[in-house]
């Protein structure tokens, strides 16, 4: 389901851009290693992507809307030499060990369901090298999260349950923090 316009507006907007290139990714990103080659699912349009683009050593994204990842593959992709592609965090297109790291921030919530989510998680893990991290952050159960996506598709993702979750896909030392409006989360492919 697409995001409603205010979403929309929000995902866009300047001040989206500043709070997560200032503070959010920074804390997302503390302690991962980005210098080598990075798979970021679902990077909607690219405000994740700008950032993570100077730090990684070869950066990958992938989207699953048509529109979103052709506008990213001609902006971004060409701008900051960015392999943009479309496809499914679900079932991605990557042979078994391409990366070193895979991250994913806030679009957890839009996966239609948990068993899709834990498909992505089970992705996630098998794309990546041994040692290598599965990294993120998703947003917080709030009213304020509840009525920003209204109309959209929303599949909360619990901080709690989410250790278990990632171990259950073959991830290892699977931990999550909060934060103000979020969590992040981080596990590794066991070596």
């Amino acid at each position: 389901m697409a995001m409603n316009v205010l979403h929309q507006r929000i995902c866009r907007s300047d001040s989206w851009a500043d709070r997560m290139h200032g503070t959010t990714l920074p804390w997302a990103t503390r302690g991962v290693d980005l210098a080598g080659e990075v798979l970021e699912i679902g990077p909607g349009y690219g405000v994740t992507t700008r950032w993570l683009a100077p730090r990684s050593g070869a950066l990958t994204a992938l989207e699953v809307d048509p529109v979103m990842a052709a506008d990213l593959r001609d902006g971004l992709g060409r701008e900051l030499g960015v392999d943009v592609r479309h496809g499914d965090g679900a079932a991605l297109p990557f042979p078994d060990g391409s990366f070193d790291a895979v991250v994913c921030f806030t679009m957890l919530h839009h996966v239609p369901t948990p068993a899709e989510q834990d498909r992505l998680f089970a992705e996630a893990t098998r794309v990546l090298r041994p040692g290598g991290t599965f990294a993120g952050i998703d947003s917080r159960l709030s009213l304020r999260f509840r009525l920003i996506h209204v109309g959209d598709t929303m599949t909360v993702v619990d901080p709690d349950g989410l250790p278990a979750r990632l171990a259950a896909a073959g991830l290892a030392e699977p931990g999550t923090e909060l934060g103000g409006r979020s969590f992040r989360f981080r596990a590794t492919r066991p070596s």
